[in-house]
């Protein structure tokens, strides 16, 4: 089945077959390894990516569901070699360790200023229930939300 789909500002016009999943679509055939696998179920959010602005879980989603949108992943945030917000911030407040969980969970956290550009610790922690960490203990993750709040990601 052939879909049309805009994946971090570059279109895409892939046959796929109807069964194939959009992260399997997103590693294997566009060669974009920063969303992770790790459940295969959504429940852990090392998946996690932008579809039409939303946060979505690219595990439970069919690449033929995709079929038109604008697809973001944590290779799409960086911008002429800069960083994004979320991502220094990230960096900067040792909001990962392991680094497994990383992409999802900034893609996840980037999706929380989106909607609230100065959400509180509960607030926070609420938007990345969706998004397991086994390092940080998550205290490092707010963190890292709070200082790209500071310097304006979600507006």
């Amino acid at each position: 089945m052939k879909i049309n789909l805009t994946i971090n500002g570059k279109k895409y016009s892939p046959d796929v077959e109807p069964r194939l999943l959009l992260i399997h679509y997103l590693r294997d055939v566009a060669g974009l390894t920063g969303a992770h696998i790790g459940c295969e179920t959504s429940l852990c959010g090392a998946c996690t990516i932008e579809v039409n602005g939303k946060s979505v879980k690219s595990c439970g989603m069919f690449a033929v569901q995709a079929d038109g949108a604008d697809v973001l992943t944590i290779e799409g945030l960086a911008q002429d070699g800069k960083l994004h917000a979320m991502q220094e911030a990230f960096w900067n407040q040792h909001g990962l360790q392991c680094g497994f969980c990383t992409p999802g969970m900034i893609m996840a956290c980037k999706a929380i200023l989106d909607h609230n550009p100065n959400p509180s610790d509960d607030e926070i922690r609420h938007g990345i229930e969706g998004n397991l960490c086994r390092c940080t203990g998550y205290q490092h993750i707010v963190n890292s939300v709070k200082a790209a709040a500071a310097v304006g990601a979600g507006r």
